[in-house]
């Protein structure tokens, strides 16, 4: 989904994700607007890797539990970008906190994502 989107991981940091995503055919929604749905896979995405980057990849892995996700303002064109930071570190989950901003710095979407800390079965 990553390749399909567009979208581009540009800062990794423990506790801190950053990614750029282009508005375009990939992404509109019928109505030439950003689709919600590309904007809750952003943030997902970001979410995701930044809680992947938390644990102890030899024996744990994670997977989204749960999303939401407030559309504040639409958005026609160029390029939204995700920061997401964790709010809690948990042994058996994570919570994040996902921003999404048009280039103006503009506020499109607020998202949170919890995501499950996974055992791996040897």
């Amino acid at each position: 989904m990553i390749e399909n989107l567009g979208i581009d991981i540009t800062l990794l940091e423990k506790g801190r994700v950053e990614a750029t995503m282009p508005v375009d055919e990939r992404t509109r929604q019928p109505f030439g607007i950003l689709h919600g749905g590309a904007s809750v896979a952003l943030a997902e995405t970001v979410a995701s890797i930044g809680a992947y980057e938390l644990v102890d990849q030899e024996t744990e892995s994670v997977a989204g539990l749960e999303i939401n996700a407030n559309h504040i303002r639409g958005v026609k064109d160029g390029t939204v970008k995700a920061v997401a930071t964790v709010l809690h570190q948990g042994k058996s989950t994570q919570v994040w906190d996902i921003k999404i901003s048009d280039e103006e710095g503009k506020l499109i979407c607020v998202s949170r994502c919890t995501m499950a800390v996974l055992k791996l079965t040897k």
